[in-house]
């Protein structure tokens, strides 16, 4: 029966095809965890892993061990918060990650609520684009984050769909574009538009639906700085697109022409992802199911000012996201 600590050994060797990665995640040193996989092997008498063009590759007898292994370590982890739901209250510390278009519209109201009934919480809020998250997120620096669905499945990683919005052309008040009229990208010719920089999953995404609708924009700019971003569609001729979700307040009191994008519709799917290893605690699965009460709340009313055009996509993009 192999202990806890070389299972999570094993799982982090195995997530991060890296000993060095593995130590520095688990606080252990390289040469503990080598040791650790080295009598793993001998017990088990069968190669974990092998060097190949000096990476490290899993073999298929690690790859049925895995999910072995992930299935001890959650099952621990549920032992321990069902113990912990009878203890008074709800207290200790989260951590949860968030990308930019998730904390301008949500994350007030539901810290507001969250540290009303749970004062007894310490709360550790992280924005960062998806990349960095996700891999915080599976080395176990957070309890969850909120990203955009990602195009594989990430080895560690809990996957479950959150919301989708729907994707919009955002412009300054000076723009000619009739306010919520939908628009087709690729009849826009002279687009200037600032995106997210290259290893952005969002800028993936966008860059995708561009080669499959023939959108050609006339000048492109990287911007990773999402109140910058704002600050400067709305001073200059220049577009971006966000979804619904980002710019509800502004739907209301506008700042800026927003327009649907259609012909086809583009949306964002927004999931929840966790440690696979892991459980969340008690604190963290309150703090996920206000912000998700919020989120809905707020990606709801956004849709409906949007208009009745995006309805009918946006029922069946979530329904396709419920199958993920």
């Amino acid at each position: 029966m192999e202990s806890l600590k070389s299972i999570s050994l094993f799982v982090a060797v195995y997530e991060e095809r890296s000993f060095t990665a593995a130590a520095k995640r688990e606080g252990a040193t390289q040469s503990a965890v080598s040791q650790s996989i080295g009598k793993l092997e001998e017990r088990l008498r069968v190669s974990l892993f092998a060097r190949v063009r000096g990476r490290i590759a899993a073999t298929p007898a690690a790859d049925a061990f895995y999910q072995s292994c992930i299935d001890v370590l959650r099952a621990h982890a549920e032992a321990g918060a069902t113990a912990l739901r009878f203890a008074g209250g709800i207290a200790g510390e989260i951590r949860i990650g968030l990308i930019p278009v998730t904390t301008r519209a949500v994350l007030a109201p539901a810290l507001q609520r969250f540290t009303a009934r749970h004062r007894n919480v310490s709360v550790s809020i992280s924005e960062g684009y998806s990349r960095i998250l996700t891999q915080q997120v599976r080395a176990g620096s957070f309890d969850f984050a909120i990203v955009p669905a990602p195009p594989r499945p990430i080895a560690g990683l809990k996957v479950s769909p959150f919301l989708t919005s729907t994707e919009t052309l955002v412009s300054g008040l000076a723009s000619s574009r009739k306010p919520f009229a939908a628009v087709r990208l690729a009849d826009e010719k002279k687009l200037k538009i600032a995106l997210p920089a290259e290893p952005n999953i969002r800028r993936q995404m966008l860059e995708s639906y561009f080669a499959a609708n023939n959108v050609v924009p006339q000048s492109v700019i990287e911007l990773d700085a999402m109140m910058g971003t704002l600050d400067f569609v709305e001073h200059s001729d220049w577009v971006t697109i966000l979804p619904g979700i980002m710019i509800a307040a502004e739907l209301k009191h506008p700042r800026f022409v927003v327009n649907p994008i259609a012909d086809p519709a583009l949306s964002l799917d927004l999931v929840a992802i966790e440690p696979a290893r892991k459980v969340m605690t008690p604190a963290a699965r309150a703090f996920f199911e206000i912000f998700a009460q919020e989120a809905a709340r707020v990606n709801t009313e956004s849709e409906r000012l949007l208009g009745p055009r995006t309805a009918g996509a946006g029922a069946k993009r979530r329904a396709a996201s419920r199958r993920l």
